[in-house]
């Protein structure tokens, strides 16, 4: 097949099936299109899908990140750390709320969160310097919570486990039992995103999953502006069309037609964490051993959950130009947070996360969507060994 006189090959894609359109369609057709029965069903699927009591559904993974860091009453002059190698949004959750952002170099083989180094730091400074700590199951490599908790204990600290790339994914704890990213089992709170190129899609969308009836019933109430009409938390009642603001809230709502749309995709879910398995473990194969292409294969207890395929290589921007020639778009996850010019203000500058800095030089991430054919991911490994050898 000749990909450049057809369609390109996208790092990552939605996969948009008959029963996704019937269920937005049934929806379409009744009588909520927001506030209505199809978020509560959503959350309940997606909070027994991860193995958590709770679930809130937001409209964004920024949503739900930002509501969980007012959640946790981050005030102006709190410390919260977190990992350069993410999007911006698990870092600029606490500027809003007026926070500062101290970053943790990461782990070369894992490229998540040095827990070594997080405790180092944690211990250079007294009790109650740091509020908390946003660690990132990036890629879809789930961070190992239960070290991160004992942390947490030792240091008063809380935990917002951005697990935006690794629904599904999982780590085997010290009692041999497996623990889902979001369950709810050592973090505080954690966050989804139900973005196009995530493993559920709704469009726009996100989900916080919980253990914390209080953090629920909180983060349930700042999603609407911060209004109830539940007649157990008014403090009094003029009739039934009476409802109270009870705090600063925002409009975070998912709706239902998204809501209906990630039911469908939820129930196909496992389906495509197969999917991707299957095609890192091809990438696998056709890479390993080449000494010009460094990849990231996870320990024997990981579940890793796959968002994304990401090798090294030298001569990075070559290869990104040479397979966008090809019509094959892969993406580089992530340019470190910390040398963007926006935290520069802050003092941070290059040398200061030399793991992370040496890592961007080289990442780039391959084409990793379920819908990927056997044909297509030849196409992109035919051309990447081409390049390197």
């Amino acid at each position: 097949m000749n990909h450049k006189a057809q369609n390109i090959i996208p790092y990552g894609r939605q996969e948009i099936t008959e029963e996704d359109i019937k269920a937005v369609i049934q929806t379409l057709q009744s009588d909520f299109l927001t506030q209505g029965p199809a978020i509560a069903e959503f959350e309940n699927a997606f909070a027994k899908y991860v193995g958590a009591k709770y679930a809130v559904a937001v409209a964004n993974g920024t949503a739900a990140l930002h509501l969980c860091a007012i959640a946790l009453g981050i005030n102006e002059g709190d410390r919260v750390l977190t990992t350069p190698i993410t999007f911006a949004a698990s870092a600029n959750c606490i500027r809003y709320c007026g926070g500062e952002v101290d970053f943790v170099d990461i782990d070369p083989d894992t490229l998540l969160i040095d827990l070594d180094k997080l405790e180092q730091k944690l211990a250079s400074k007294p009790i109650g310097y740091y509020s908390g700590v946003i660690p990132v199951d990036f890629a879809g490599y789930p961070v190992n919570l239960e070290r991160l908790k004992k942390l947490a204990n030792q240091f008063k600290i809380w935990i917002i486990e951005d697990a935006c790339h690794a629904p599904g994914g999982y780590f085997v704890d010290s009692k041999g039992e497996k623990q889902n990213c979001g369950n709810g089992q050592y973090a505080d709170l954690a966050i989804f995103s139900f973005h196009p190129v995530k493993h559920i899609a709704t469009g726009e969308g996100g989900m916080v999953t919980t253990n914390d009836k209080e953090l629920f019933d909180k983060i349930s109430l700042l999603r609407t502006h911060g209004i109830t009409r539940d007649p157990n938390r008014l403090t009094k009642n003029d009739g039934g069309w009476y409802y109270e603001m009870q705090e600063l809230g925002y409009n975070y709502r998912l709706s239902d037609m998204q809501a209906s749309l990630g039911i469908s995709q939820l129930n196909r879910a496992d389906k495509g964490l197969e999917r991707r398995k299957k095609i890192a473990s091809i990438y696998d194969q056709a890479f390993y051993g080449n000494e010009r292409i460094k990849i990231h294969k996870p320990a024997h207890n990981v579940g890793h959950a796959y968002h994304l395929y990401i090798i090294e290589v030298k001569d990075r921007k070559g290869l990104y130009d040479f397979l966008k020639l090809q019509n094959i778009f892969p993406q580089i996850h992530y340019i470190p947070v910390h040398l963007m010019p926006y935290y520069r203000q802050f003092g941070w500058k290059e040398n200061d996360m030399p793991v992370a800095e040496e890592y961007y030089k080289g990442c780039i991430s391959l084409p990793m969507f379920p819908s990927l054919t056997i044909e297509e991911q030849e196409f992109v490994i035919r051309h990447i060994l081409t390049f390197v050898n």
